[in-house]
């Protein structure tokens, strides 16, 4: 996978988790009052661009852990 590719993958699963955090956050705030609203879809935006960032990280850690594993298994002799 190209770097332009990671960089693009984690961009968008970034924007993905903070809409849907945004979202739920603004949900949850408006249950209260208009100002909660706005501060919780703020929040909850920070945590899902947290979480999209995260998320990515660690899926790319362990494409390339596995990726490693099957280069070793294709050296083992099977005989």
């Amino acid at each position: 996978m190209g770097k332009l590719s990671v960089r693009l993958h984690r961009v968008l699963s970034r924007v993905r988790y903070a809409a849907i955090g945004g979202a739920i956050g603004g949900a949850v705030g408006a249950v209260l009052s208009k100002k909660a609203a706005s501060t919780g879809a703020a929040i909850g935006a920070l945590v899902g661009a947290t979480f999209g960032e995260t998320q990515v990280t660690a899926r790319s850690q362990f494409d390339r852990v596995k990726e490693r594993g099957e280069e070793e298994l294709k050296r083992i002799p099977l005989e």
